[in-house]
């Protein structure tokens, strides 16, 4: 089939730095085409020139046969192109239906249509799977996957015959992933050209029809899905081999009955969210939670770090009973707990802010002396955690918001270390990460926590808590349903635990 859109040795380059040199790209109608490669690989550049947001320096794009160029997003739009981009474009205060339309609300006499707004709101909710979304609620009060699925709704209201989806489901729940599968399965059978941006080689297994790979800005292979491995895929996207996504885990430790964990709860419980949980973790451990999305792996980190009023039960820190009542005193050095959130760029980041500025801002306590940052301090801290998590950044001056996911990444979980935590809590750190990032995130747990802390990880990726943890939770509507490890922790316990089912359910 002739393709609906090409870019022709399209070239971009922001100052001395090349984000695409003369790359190629075609998709084609009814076709899922995946865009592979590291963050920084010159994707996101590409799909901002189908979408309109940046124009190449040189190279052509072609639209069904007739070349364009287009000026400003709308144009794009216009031509039937939409674009969900991994930051997600909503207005937190305005409602759900307002979002939808915002770019070409129905008037009558002038005025928005309320009415009809609604009902366009409603039919685009109902195509994306979303009908459990009211088009009157306001955008703010929604969750991130429920503001993930809004966006998905906004960009099918405009009726595209090519529809560009960026981490489309990084910030979805599960029962939000298969929805959006079954979505863009039918949308590809109503002759859709679809262009695929995931990190998740599951999704590209299950999805795509073809899948492209981009490096250091130049397109690399086509080639349809299926006809490649995992691991020959990976190795066009990053140059190298990976041979072991996972660094070996130490051999199990018997308890030392004298020794106080690190961190150590009983009987925790919170608001009817979270339900009598025990845990705890030795210095030198990861331990996993797992589950599916929204049972209270989130609520429960909330609580350890001091976010959340309310919480009853016991928390010990080496033995100590403490109450943590806020952040500011989870984060002290004799508390030492350190919280990287799900969503870095709301909650872990001030994107305007510069990387310098980020990386000491959870630390400038002991960078300073009279309330007066000392700057040669600050520059060694922050050039020693630069290079330690190697961390890629032109200047440490310039704002974080222009790094990529993973480099972003990298800086929230160096302003934490910084004050060198005892106890880590990281809620699904490697979040639209690209493959070659998340092992070097792999390899920094586990340096951590041979050096000490001990980490708890949260994730949605049922490999991450195989490969990475020495014991995990599994958590089901606020409580810990099951404890696994060894040879007891595989992906199918993981699952069935998950749901709940008993033991002589599974057999």
């Amino acid at each position: 089939m002739d393709p609906i859109l090409q870019l022709i040795d399209v070239s971009k380059r922001y100052g001395g730095v090349r984000a695409l040199e003369r790359a190629k790209f075609a998709c084609a109608p009814g076709r899922i085409h995946a865009l592979l490669g590291e963050n920084g690989a010159g994707k996101s550049t590409l799909i901002k020139m189908m979408a309109g947001v940046v124009q190449p320096d040189e190279g052509r794009i072609v639209l069904g046969g007739t070349e364009r160029r287009f000026a400003h997003p709308q144009e794009a739009v216009s031509a039937g192109i939409a674009c969900i981009f991994q930051e997600l474009s909503l207005m937190p205060d305005l409602s759900v239906a307002d979002n939808i339309c915002i770019t070409n609300p129905p008037r009558k006499f002038g005025l928005i249509d309320r009415k009809a707004q609604r009902r366009i709101a409603e039919a685009a909710l109902a195509r994306a799977g979303a009908e459990g979304i009211h088009p009157l609620a306001p955008v703010g009060s929604l969750s991130l996957s429920r503001r993930q699925m809004v966006e998905i709704a906004k960009a099918l209201a405009r009726e595209p015959r090519i529809l560009i989806l960026d981490e489309a489901t990084s910030a979805l729940t599960a029962a939000d992933v298969e929805r959006v599968y079954t979505l863009l399965k039918r949308l590809r059978n109503e002759g859709l050209a679809i262009v695929y941006i995931s990190h998740r080689m599951k999704e590209i297994a299950d999805l795509a029809d073809d899948c492209s790979v981009f490096r250091n800005g130049q397109h690399v292979a086509t080639f349809e899905a299926g006809t490649k491995t995992d691991a020959q895929t990976v190795e066009m996207m990053i140059g190298r081999d990976i041979a072991h996504a996972f660094p070996p885990k130490p051999p199990p430790r018997p308890p030392l009955e004298k020794a106080a964990p690190s961190l150590d709860v009983r009987g925790l419980s919170w608001n009817g969210r979270l339900h009598d949980i025990a845990l705890s973790a030795r210095p030198g451990e990861i331990v996993g939670l797992g589950g599916l999305d929204g049972q209270g792996q989130r609520e429960f980190f909330l609580a350890l770090f001091g976010v959340l009023r309310g919480v009853e039960g016991e928390v010990r820190l080496d033995g100590e009973l403490v109450d943590v009542k806020s952040p500011r005193m989870a984060k002290r050095k004799d508390v030492g707990i350190a919280l990287v959130p799900e969503d870095r760029k709301t909650d872990g980041l001030m994107l305007p802010m510069s990387v310098r500025d980020n990386l000491s801002f959870a630390a400038l306590e002991r960078l300073s002396r009279a309330g007066v940052v000392i700057a040669s301090e600050e520059d060694k801290a922050t050039g020693d955690m630069v290079r330690k998590l190697s961390i890629k950044a032109p200047e440490l001056g310039d704002p974080v918001g222009t790094l990529s996911g993973g480099n972003q990444q990298k800086v929230v979980i160096a302003k934490w270390l910084m004050n060198e935590p005892r106890i880590i809590l990281l809620s699904d750190p490697t979040r639209g990460i690209d493959v070659g990032t998340k092992q070097e995130m792999y390899v920094l747990l586990r340096r951590l926590a041979d050096d000490g802390a001990a980490v708890l990880l949260y994730s949605t990726d049922y490999a991450e808590l195989i490969g990475c943890c020495d014991r995990v939770a599994v958590f089901f509507d606020g409580r810990i349903v099951r404890w696994l490890a060894g040879a007891e922790l595989t992906e199918h316990a993981l699952v069935s635990s998950a749901l709940n089912l008993t033991t002589e359910a599974l057999h």
